[in-house]
């Protein structure tokens, strides 16, 4: 069955070679992305994507069309997973580039896009009765700076980590920042739960400003979770009760074991329950 990306709005097969060897994103990681999931025919936390996604364009300094919006966006990717016969269950990778040229030359400041979907495993909407096995990498620390909290294209740090993941037969990796503090993990925001509290990085501390990290802590106060957004060092992790992990695609998903260290997961899997579970059938939840 062919498949289709969209490149600047246009429907291509989505094997057409779009950049060439000069361009930015591809020589420098010039650029940022969102990663989506699309249920029946509707973006998730629709609203929190395009508001991060846009801010990302101003703060890299593109010269932003007045079309780039979300209404612009979300029907391109609704229609490409129609194209892609995917509009049920879909995850969506929109990236926004720049072209051609070097560190001090370029073409333009006009931000390019592609637009890509492939299908969701049937398991989306499942708690992890099997809990992941994390460890801390230690080779790499993200900077704490202006573009930490985007989700740019430049994602050595995470890469390396993956790959220390995929080495060591495990699920994920803590990445530390430039504090030797807790930042994210590779491709998820990091929560522990001590004494009933659930604790994240703040966004001080260098982490990717997640959506549905930006979901939790919104929803966890309306079922009766205290939350707290601070500073968290590798002993927080190893004393904690419990963890969990967050991203758009999964949602949220326990750690049973980190460092050797084991978990539990009563109050990470009420979170799924309460606040997860009923987005992805698009259910109404007061937070």
């Amino acid at each position: 069955m062919l498949h289709f990306i969209s490149h600047n709005g246009k429907i291509l097969k989505d094997d057409k070679a779009i950049i060439t060897a000069d361009n930015r994103s591809f020589r420098y990681g010039d650029g940022l992305f969102e990663t989506m999931k699309v249920i029946d025919g509707k973006i998730q936390l629709e609203e929190y994507h395009f508001d991060r996604l846009l801010k990302g364009v101003e703060l890299l300094q593109f010269d932003k069309p007045a079309y780039f919006s979300q209404e612009y966006f979300s029907k391109q990717i609704i229609e490409l997973c129609q194209q892609n016969q995917q509009h049920k269950h879909a995850r969506v990778r929109l990236m926004v580039f720049r072209g051609n040229g070097t560190v001090y030359e370029m073409e333009n400041n006009f931000p390019n896009y592609i637009i890509q979907t492939w299908k969701l495993t049937d398991n989306f909407n499942e708690f992890n009765s099997e809990g992941l096995s994390i460890d801390i990498y230690q080779n790499a620390r993200k900077a704490i700076d202006s573009f930490a909290n985007c989700k740019s294209n430049n994602y050595l740090p995470y890469i390396m980590g993956a790959l220390h993941a995929k080495k060591q037969q495990l699920n994920d990796a803590i990445i530390l920042n430039t504090k030797d503090r807790v930042c994210d993990t590779t491709i998820a925001n990091v929560f522990i739960v001590k004494d009933g509290t659930v604790i994240t990085p703040s966004l001080q501390e260098g982490c990717v400003d997640g959506v549905m990290r930006r979901w939790l802590l919104k929803c966890l106060p309306s079922i009766g979770i205290e939350v707290k957004e601070t500073e968290v060092d590798a002993n927080d992790v190893l004393t904690a009760d419990e963890i969990f992990l967050t991203n758009s695609i999964y949602g949220l998903q326990w750690v049973e074991k980190c460092a050797g260290k084991m978990y539990s997961n009563n109050i990470s899997k009420k979170i799924f329950e309460s606040c997860i579970q009923p987005l992805n059938v698009n259910e109404e939840i007061t937070a």
